[in-house]
């Protein structure tokens, strides 16, 4: 026979497992290029670009996410196709919240019986007034409570590194607006290196490149789309050219014109010597005992940018440390925050609970 004990540790385990069940957590990782939203007991839901399309006249949201961005640099005067997000962080405070309520409505089923806990994974290198505006972004969108994470912080623990062991890792987390180089041990980032100079800096050095070179006018998925398919950070074997086309800027029509691996290579040298210098001087302020441990370890990188051709084997040449390209870089931070949302309080240490001020 169950006694009066029992019987009220299994209501309060069944309505703990009932308010888990109707909570709803989610792990949003905040991008300059995209957003993931991880859901707790699910994974990862969603993963859309951080375009929002709006009505000039109205400010009404027409699209958002992959119909937005489809949309860039082909709307009619009156639409505008916004990044609300600039360099990791939010430009247009009005727009982000639009995004996230949409992204949030889309995956979280319960939203009539309880608010959701999200864990945002931010740059490091951040000011308390642009972490206000996440956390505002957040709770305006539906959060009951807002936790931070830094964002080389949770690459780390989506990697699986060991975080909370006195043993250093270090960290290149290159992302769409910022590039976060941080050694980690004991659940602290020891020393971080945060410049916001990622990707979108190496789109904006391919359109520049042709432009004064060529005098050829690109769009910036144009110059995306190269970026992916014949940017390098380091001689290939074997180099490869494509098509491309825009507006010729001398004649004003259209133009189409052939472009080889290595003039990307070279239109892409002084955003990528930029963020090897970073890590360089990274690693000048790492204390000795942890150089040592990332000699052993190598250098994790994450975030898009880690996918870009032979940027291991510059960074390798140039710190004769080893670097590791981390599996599916682009989900890793995102996968961070899944983990932390998992168990709250063992990953309390470095998450930062977010409130009004």
């Amino acid at each position: 026979m169950e006694t009066v004990l029992e019987v009220q540790q299994d209501n309060v385990s069944s309505s703990m497992s009932l308010f888990g069940f109707l909570s709803n957590d989610i792990g949003i990782d905040l991008g300059t290029a995209n957003t993931l939203v991880y859901v707790k007991g699910q994974g990862i839901v969603l993963n859309e670009p951080s375009v929002v399309a709006v009505e000039k006249r109205t400010n009404k949201v027409l699209a958002i996410g992959i119909a937005a961005k489809e949309m860039i640099g082909r709307t009619p005067y009156e639409i505008t196709a916004i990044r609300p997000m600039k360099d990791g962080v939010i430009a247009d405070f009005e727009i982000t919240e639009k995004m996230l309520s949409d992204f949030i409505r889309r995956v979280v089923k319960h939203r009539f019986l309880m608010k959701p806990r999200i864990i945002i994974s931010v740059p490091s290198g951040i000011t308390e007034v642009e972490k206000r505006a996440v956390r505002d972004s957040a709770e305006n969108a539906g959060a009951r409570e807002v936790y931070l994470l830094p964002e080389p912080m949770a690459a780390a623990i989506g990697v699986g590194l060991p975080v909370d062991q006195p043993s250093g890792s270090m960290i290149i987390d290159i992302g769409g607006g910022t590039s976060e180089i941080a050694v980690i041990a004991l659940n602290g980032i020891v020393n971080n290196t945060s410049i916001r100079v990622a990707g979108d800096e190496l789109d904006e050095s391919i359109v520049n490149y042709l432009k004064k070179n060529y005098s050829l006018l690109i769009g910036e998925r144009t110059a995306e789309e190269i970026k992916w398919r014949i940017g390098a950070a380091y001689p290939l074997e074997h180099e490869e050219s494509m098509e491309i086309k825009g507006r010729d800027l001398v004649a004003g029509v259209p133009k189409t014109m052939k472009i080889s691996s290595a003039q990307i290579r070279e239109a892409l040298n002084e955003p990528i010597s930029a963020i090897v210098e970073a890590v360089r001087l990274a690693l000048e302020q790492t204390p000795p005992e942890l150089a040592s441990d990332i000699l052993d370890r190598g250098i994790i990188m994450t975030g898009g940018g880690a996918l870009i051709r032979g940027l291991d084997k510059r960074l390798r040449q140039e710190t004769n440390l080893p670097v590791i390209v981390a599996d599916d870089p682009l989900t890793c931070v995102v996968r961070g925050t899944g983990k932390c949302l998992e168990n709250i309080p063992m990953y309390s240490k470095v998450l930062t609970k977010s409130t009004r001020g």
